[in-house]
């Protein structure tokens, strides 16, 4: 990410922390704004040309986007206006406080990354599905269509959203980097984030608080623990946050243990 980006998006972030009226509906806005944009070359690069007027390209977003609500259109305003190192990034910022705008409204605090988690899983663990939703053949309409029956009335509408945009829009993305880097962005959006815990068997209710505290105290700030159950690792804990693998399995144990016993 270079510099111009950073700057940019901490713009937009500060921007969006002091807007009103953003709700749900803002956030989806957002969301429909950077798949128009993103469809269209000619209007990316008008929007994220350097050279461009600011009047120039708020006008534009005014005539593009005028249905948008003022919320909405606002941080465009404010996002367009800043210098990015490069259209794909200024998509990529629209994408992520459209996400933001809609996690800050989720309806119960780590719903929405525990319920993009699962969606991954299912998607991932069904080859078919998954070529279905990431094949470049298929039609976004087609895409939205798969991803409504998947998820239901048992998701969320907020996650129903994030989804449905991620394979309307992939920009080159497989599902499963396009939902951990949402799952990600929403949890950041609550000053938390985002713990993958692998064990052979469900934790308890009092294990899962000390497994969440031990990772708060190590990375300095609050997790969302999405727990995966696989018995082949006998017992102990595997803990992925980010790339970051801390493997306290016995699985793991008896492996590092052949491995000495052979060499």
């Amino acid at each position: 990410m270079g510099s111009a980006t950073r700057s940019a998006l901490e713009s937009a972030r500060t921007a969006l922390s002091a807007a009103k009226g953003i709700d749900l509906a803002a956030g989806e806005q957002l969301l429909a704004a950077a798949r128009t944009i993103g469809s269209s070359p000619q209007l990316l690069n008008a929007l994220s040309n350097p050279s461009a007027n600011s009047a120039g390209t708020t006008a534009l977003v005014d005539t593009v986007f005028s249905e948008l609500g003022a919320p909405a259109r606002g941080l465009l305003h404010t996002m367009v206006a800043s210098r990015w190192s490069s259209g794909d990034d200024l998509l990529a910022g629209i994408e992520q406080i459209g996400i933001r705008a809609i996690a800050a409204n989720a309806p119960a605090d780590g719903v929405i990354e525990a319920e993009l988690f699962e969606f991954g899983r299912a998607v991932t663990s069904h080859p078919e599905l998954e070529l279905a939703i990431g094949s470049k053949r298929g039609t976004a309409a087609s895409k939205l269509a798969l991803v409504t029956d998947l998820l239901g009335s048992r998701a969320s509408a907020h996650s129903r959203a994030i989804a449905g945009h991620l394979v309307q829009q992939p920009r080159g993305r497989r599902i499963g980097e396009l939902v951990r880097s949402a799952a990600t962005t929403a949890a950041d959006t609550a000053g938390k984030g985002i713990a993958t815990v692998t064990v052979a068997a469900p934790l308890t209710a009092e294990q899962r608080t000390n497994v969440a505290e031990s990772i708060a105290t190590r990375y300095g700030r609050e997790h969302v623990i999405n727990q995966i159950v696989d018995p082949s690792l006998i017992g102990g804990v595997r803990v992925q946050v980010g790339d970051e693998v801390t493997d306290g399995s016995i699985a793991a144990r008896l492996n590092d243990l052949k491995l000495q016993l052979a060499g």
